[in-house]
């Protein structure tokens, strides 16, 4: 078996996901439970690997497997590709390993040709239907195998529709399907130089390498990208004997899912058209009926539906998402697996399919994904401004959530515009797989065409983006780019509102608020803390995102930055006062003032945080951040301090330094004006003093930043802690406190032993670590992270993921001497990494006791320390 590349439907089994892809190896699946499966067999993700290895070219090796499996089913099925009198006509899918909806490509009708469409409509009684798939399979071949754009023959079939005064597809005679098809052949010719291909096997071989090379085309590397897929695990091909739901009204095709994908309602949700191939249902051409009315259209093709539904949600424990077809009243099913659904949806089924006794609590947890969360920690809208918002059209909520923005008409547009900060809405006739990253920009999507099961349907829910469909209200001009609603004109750059809870499309902005986190999600995360090992905390520099955090979960605050506190606009005179002093009493007069300010803010914090430990950080940034650098600004602050302009502008170029990065920052600040350390230090102890008169419990940590020597660590560690024990002396009041640094210079992760000596935590800053340990700018390597990433460089951003080959061994190591030396020591992550789920998990694996965020992604971070002491409990 070792060299077999490709397995009949009959051989496979659903284990078989990474040799046979998702779909190719639930096709076996369902062959092997005897569900009515049209047989075929599919080549594997190893011969899609192949291909790329022997310069993008099939070895004869493959090329006689899959002839010897084709000569099987034409034996077995009883018909020939390409025969003159039954000709079997065959579809060829890509199915990778994971999901990709609507990312890569498919080839319908494949064996017709001049000879076996006539033989087709003999042996059916049903020449139409052999034309209309002639004219389908010419488009899908063109389009896919040799790169003919779609609107060629699409413009060519609306001007037939519109001379004949047509309104659908279904419409067309035989003799306009015969005329559409001699122009579809003109245009091949004219486009490729070449005959329409009549030769069956060669159309395969064709089609095969198409859905080969589309594992690399644009739109699925940016899928990949955005859902983190590896690049490497390549495409299988599924060929499959057709059967035909455009056969007339005894004929149908569908997609349904077995749960609501934006609810998680227990109801099969889904939608099919009759005299249809699939392509129909998802491309939105035609408004698709809802699955309820199958009922009465075909009773018995609808209830054996709702059978199959019912054994395979049983017998893969999860949600399914299914494409059938009816060919005069035989239902067939053609794929399944399990559905693409909100992050709402997600949390009700698994909670719901542990209370039916299907999964256990685990098994929930693991099952969502911990990024989707974020689509349900944004605000909603405003129920107050939705009473006097203006509803001017009602579309199909197709993806929940709340979005408003500028409208724009194509995805290159939507990029560009998000680029520069604009919120954004992609308005389309219908969105195509071309338009993906113009998806991802957007705050919402709105189409005038397609249901709940088309493309931008399905891809707005896994994205967890807002979406109306099939909103027939609007009149869309891509051309012209504005939208027309009776009298109203929408134009390119107007604002718009959609609702993808209910359909509706605001014009306008509307005002948005918080959502409420209870109800299922609420009892999934306390199954999430039932099982996760690691703490998760936030970072907060303020009592209102302390009070967020602690809504969503928060165990304590990882990193309050300090000099946050001092740009409000009552504070940053006093600062400004300190950095202009000239003399270390008039600084004292300035640190005085501050005292009291950020004695307050601390206090505030140990109530909110109350019982729970909080970690602040001392003054990071250099000192000239704190001063102005126009003119303007330069002389109202001249008069406020009644000081000479150039005085100012003297201490501004003296303060300003070639590197700040590397620079007068940090515990060097603490070296060399040890009084802005004391003012900090008395600040903390005082605030925790006065919030325990108060009633609250509290746990400071002081963090020293930017230690790299533990010389200096130790010099500062002493003054804080001479001047915060003489306070509590004279209080006469027991409050206990822990001195520890932010490890963030690759040195200190060198030399952690020795820092963990005098340190009683290490709070690993891991933004700058990386800033450091590549030698890239923060602020500037936007410039050139993005090629890094598009060229494979680097897998991923190392700002946004944590490199684990590199920073992460820098993190590991720290970890492994601190605990050398002081197995006790606390150890945390504070950069923002630590929402970040892979990351999270690594930091479990590696020993760290917490891991700190920002507030709205602590949901995430408890469920990604939860995933990972499922995969790998702590002894």
């Amino acid at each position: 078996m070792e060299n077999k590349y490709v397995y009949d439907f009959s051989e496979g089994s659903k284990e078989m996901k990474s040799l046979l892809g998702g779909k190719g190896a639930n096709l076996a699946e369902m062959t092997k439970i005897g569900l009515p499966v049209p047989p075929g067999f599919t080549i594997t993700t190893k011969a899609c690997n192949d291909y790329y290895d022997n310069g993008e070219s099939i070895r004869e090796e493959i090329i006689k497997e899959i002839e010897l499996q084709l000569e099987n089913l034409e034996n077995n099925l009883g018909k020939k590709l390409g025969c003159n009198e039954n000709p079997l006509l065959i579809s060829v899918r890509s199915g990778a390993v994971f999901s990709m909806p609507g990312m890569m490509d498919t080839i319908l009708n494949l064996g017709l040709n001049d000879i076996s469409v006539v033989a087709l409509a003999n042996a059916t009684q049903n020449e139409r239907f052999a034309y209309d798939s002639y004219r389908r399979f010419i488009q899908m071949f063109s389009d896919v195998a040799m790169d003919v754009p779609k609107y060629k023959f699409e413009n060519i079939l609306d001007r037939v529709k519109e001379s004949k005064g047509y309104k659908f597809d279904t419409d067309l005679t035989v003799d306009d399907l015969k005329e559409i098809v001699e122009k579809y052949q003109s245009v091949y010719m004219k486009e490729v130089r070449k005959k329409f291909p009549q030769e069956p096997r060669e159309q395969l071989m064709l089609a095969i390498k198409a859905v080969f090379k589309s594992w690399n085309n644009p739109r699925a590397t940016v899928y990949r990208r955005l859902n983190d897929i590896s690049h490497d695990l390549g495409t299988a091909v599924n060929i499959q004997s057709m059967v035909f739901g455009n056969m007339g009204e005894t004929s149908g095709t569908g997609v349904a899912f077995t749960r609501n994908p934006s609810t998680g309602e227990n109801k099969l949700f889904g939608e099919f058209l009759m005299d249809a191939q699939g392509e129909d249902v998802v491309a939105g051409i035609r408004t698709p009926q809802d699955i309820s009315t199958l009922k009465e259209v075909m009773p018995s093709a609808y209830d054996e539906f709702v059978k199959i539904t019912s054994i395979l949600e049983d017998h893969y424990k999860d949600m399914q998402d299914i494409e059938f077809t009816i060919e005069k009243e035989r239902l067939f099913i053609l794929q399944t697996r399990n559905g693409k659904r909100t992050a709402k949806a997600a949390i009700n089924i698994a909670v719901d399919l542990v209370e039916e006794n299907i999964i256990d609590e685990k098994e929930a947890i693991m099952r969502i994904e911990p990024n989707q969360l974020d689509q349900l920690l944004h605000p909603i809208f405003e129920s107050s401004a939705l009473e006097s918002a203006k509803v001017v059209a009602q579309g199909l909520p197709a993806s929940p959530g709340a979005g408003s923005g500028k409208v724009y008409f194509n995805a290159e547009d939507v990029v560009e515009a998000s680029s520069k900060g604009e919120d954004v809405v992609l308005v389309r006739l219908e969105t195509s797989p071309e338009d993906i990253e113009g998806m991802i920009c957007a705050q919402g999507i709105l189409t005038a065409r397609g249901g709940m099961t088309s493309h931008a349907a399905v891809v707005a829910r896994g994205m967890g983006k807002c979406c109306v469909a099939g909103c027939s209200e609007i009149k869309v001009d891509e051309y012209n780019k504005e939208i027309r609603i009776d009298d109203i004109v929408i134009k390119e750059g107007d604002y718009i509102s959609l609702d993808g809870s209910t359909g509706c499309v605001y014009l306008g902005e509307v005002k948005k608020t918080e959502v409420a986190l209870t109800g299922n999600f609420e009892k999934l995360m306390n199954w999430v803390d039932k099982y996760k090992t690691m703490m998760v905390r936030t970072n907060a520099d303020n009592p209102r995102d302390a009070k967020a955090a602690i809504k969503f979960g928060a165990e304590g605050i990882g990193l309050c930055r300090t000099e946050h506190m001092f740009f409000d606009e009552d504070r940053i005179p006093a600062v400004r006062e300190m950095i202009l002093a000239k003399t270390l009493e008039q600084r004292l007069v300035a640190l005085d003032k501050l005292l009291p300010m950020q004695r307050e803010d601390f206090i505030e914090m140990f109530k909110v945080m109350d019982g729970k430990a909080v970690n602040i950080r001392l003054l990071d940034p250099p000192l000239h951040e704190f001063l102005p650098h126009d003119d303007e600004s330069i002389k109202a602050l001249a008069k406020t301090m009644n000081i000479e302009v150039n005085e100012i502008k003297k201490r501004i170029v003296d303060l300003s330094e070639f590197n700040p990065m590397l620079g007068h920052r940090g515990c060097r600040l603490a070296v060399t004006y040890p009084e802005i350390c004391e003012m900090q230090a008395k600040a903390i102890i005082q605030g925790a003093i006065e919030a325990t008169k108060q009633g609250a419990k509290v746990h400071p940590e002081i963090m020293i930043p930017l230690v790299g020597e533990v010389k200096e660590f130790k010099l500062i560690r002493d003054m804080i802690k001479a001047t915060v024990d003489r306070i509590i002396e004279e209080e006469d009041i027991d409050i206990e406190y822990t001195i520890g640094t932010m490890i963030e210079i690759p040195r200190a992760c060198l030399t952690a032993d020795e820092i963990a000596l005098e340190a009683d935590f290490f709070s690993f800053g891991t933004n700058d670590l990386t800033q450091m340990g590549f030698g890239y700018s923060r602020d500037d390597s936007g410039k050139f992270l993005g090629e890094y990433v598009n060229k494979e460089i680097l897998e991923k951003d190392p700002f946004q993921v944590l490199d684990q080959k590199g920073i992460g061994k820098l993190v590991k190591m720290g970890v492994e001497l601190g605990k050398s030396v002081k197995p006790e020591i606390k150890l945390g992550i504070c950069g923002e990494h630590g929402g970040e789920p892979s990351s999270v998990e690594f930091c479990y694996n590696i020993g760290l006791d917490y891991v700190s965020c920002s507030p709205y992604r602590v949901p995430i971070a408890r469920l990604a320390a939860a995933q990972a002491s499922i995969k790998n409990p702590r002894n």
